[in-house]
Formats: structure tokens, C-alpha cells, sequence
């Protein structure tokens, strides 16, 4: 199963080492300079969940690709990323320069939710083409951001907080027409396209502690910002599935994984999808299997 990349993959991946301060009670941020990260035989970044988030100027040609879509960066762009969104950026340009910042939820606890803002939301847009004049704007931010990081002013993390809300909103400004809700033609293929990106992004579940967030067909409108009647129509009508059978049937395969291979107790399992009591997964599961999770163990095992 395909490992979340976490923000001790992060370090240990591009820089060979943690910080100390990285599991802090008050959270991670850190900013980078792109062109360190950025040569002439560049590795695709895989496409995969990440549990932090992340802000990137960069100027120079490059593609990223997420859910659906395809965006290219001809001169200058910035790019939102947050753990519910897998994306992959491409670099084309041999050589490219601008800043990222990354952060974790935990760093802004207590300072809002981050969700709420379109630029982190499965509808929202993610990524913007930047005239020199806006790229020069956040270029600045990012400055200043490493000018606060780099001194020894108590409320410094106040400061930087401050400073990801100005790339936020300042993001937002860019084109605030892209956030109205889009009810054309195409409408029920784009809400079809998010809802099974959000289903997958929730799986594998890799370890016992992890609980899949969105568990009903409410949960899913609510994150796509959409009636559930209009997602459950738009779903009829580009698979011919309602919104709880895709979830089942989605549900189920993963119960099955983590019962062939894992050694994850029942309650476990059920725990960890979304199940508030054992016996309700062990229906559940019968329901749609015709086994127990026992049985359907010593069978696969057998």
C-alpha cells in the first residue's frame, strides 16, 4: 500500500535530516528557496497524499498535474497544496527559482480553519498563473517569511502565521470568479471527478491509529459544498451508482485488504473505518460480503 508522505519524509528525502523541533506542540513551519531543490535531471515528486501543507512560488516552465486537471506554468505561478489534495509537479525548465513555505495543521491550531479557504478545497483552485508584477508581491512575502524565521523575536511564529494568511487571501484575490459554484453542463462531471478523488484520497489506511474522515454521502456534499441531492444526481448520472453505493463499495474492498493483510484485530478495522461499534462493521460487512470479517480472515488465509 502506497505510504502517505509525511513531513519527516519531506526532510529526510531532500535534506537527510529532521528537525528537532519537528513534532512540536505548537506545530512545523519552514521556508525554502526553490532553486534548491531544482537541476538539470530533476525527479518527478510522486504523486501521493502528504499530511502537511504546502505554498509555492515558482517562476520558471513546469506542469503540475492534480485530480483531473493538468496546470501549466509558463512564467510564474503559485501553487496551494494540502493533504486531501495528491498533486504532482513536473519541472520543465532546466533550471527553476521562487520559494515554498510548509507547514502542519497542528501550527495553526487554534488560528482557524485552514479547510474553509477555497485555495485548500477539492472545489476550489489551486493553482495560478502569476503576472512578473503579483510574482514579485508574493516574492516579498516569502522574503520577509525567512527575515522572521531567521531571528530571535519571541513572537516570531506569530509573524509567519500572519504572513501564510497574506499569501492566502492574497491568492484568493487573484481570481475570485474561479470560487463561484459552477452548475453548467459539465458540472455533474467535475462533481463526479472530485468525489471519487476525495473517496480515494482517504485510503490505504496504513496504520491502527488512522480514522477515515468522511464517512456519508452529508460528509462528501459538505466537502464539495454541494446539496447531497445534486451530488447523488450528478453521481446516477455519470457512473449509474448513488453516493452511498460507491462509498460501500469502496468501504468494503478496503475491509477486505486490511482483513487478508493485516494482522489488525476486528475492532481495529472497524475503527479505523469510520465504524463507531464492532458490531455494526461486522454487519456491515456481512451485509455486503455475505461472510463475517472471521470467516472472510480464515478464508483468505485458508
Amino acid at each position: 500500500m502506497k505510504k502517505t508522505l509525511e513531513i519527516e519524509d519531506f526532510y529526510v528525502e531532500n535534506l537527510k535530516w529532521v528537525p528537532e523541533n519537528l513534532k512540536s506542540s505548537i506545530g512545523h513551519f519552514n521556508v525554502f528557496r526553490l532553486e534548491e531543490f531544482s537541476g538539470l535531471d530533476p525527479k518527478p515528486m510522486p504523486y501521493s497524499r502528504k499530511d502537511y501543507y504546502k505554498i509555492s512560488l515558482i517562476v520558471g516552465k513546469s506542469k503540475v498535474h492534480y485530480a483531473d486537471k493538468t496546470i501549466e506554468i509558463n512564467n510564474q505561478g503559485l501553487l496551494f497544496a494540502n493533504p486531501q489534495i495528491p498533486y504532482n509537479w513536473e519541472q520543465v525548465d532546466s533550471q527553476l527559482s521562487g520559494y515554498f513555505c510548509v507547514f502542519t495543521e497542528a501550527f495553526f491550531n487554534q488560528y482557524g480553519d485552514l479547510n474553509k479557504y477555497p485555495v485548500f478545497q477539492p472545489s476550489g483552485n489551486q493553482i495560478f498563473n502569476l503576472t512578473t508584477e503579483n510574482s514579485a508581491k508574493f516574492a516579498a512575502i516569502f522574503e520577509q517569511m525567512f527575515t522572521e524565521i531567521n531571528s530571535d523575536y519571541t513572537f516570531k511564529y506569530d509573524i509567519l502565521r500572519n504572513l501564510v494568511f497574506e499569501l492566502i487571501h492574497s491568492g484568493i484575490k487573484l481570481d475570485p470568479v474561479t470560487y463561484r459554484v459552477d452548475y453548467q453542463s459539465n458540472a455533474s462531471e467535475r462533481i463526479s471527478s472530485m468525489f471519487i478523488e476525495l473517496l480515494e484520497r482517504q485510503f490505504p489506511i496504513e496504520n491502527t491509529s488512522q480514522k477515515i474522515k468522511l464517512r456519508t454521502a452529508k460528509d462528501y456534499a459538505n466537502q464539495l459544498n454541494v446539496h447531497v441531492n445534486h451530488l447523488n444526481r450528478a453521481l446516477k448520472e455519470v457512473t449509474g451508482k448513488s453516493t452511498s453505493s460507491l462509498i460501500t463499495r469502496r468501504l468494503t474492498k478496503e475491509a477486505k485488504i486490511l482483513l487478508a493483510h493485516t494482522h489488525w484485530n476486528v475492532s481495529e478495522i472497524a475503527y479505523a473505518l469510520g465504524f463507531e461499534e464492532t458490531s455494526h462493521f461486522s454487519n456491515f460487512f456481512k451485509k455486503h460480503i455475505q461472510q463475517s470479517p472471521i470467516q472472510f480472515r480464515k478464508n483468505k488465509i485458508v
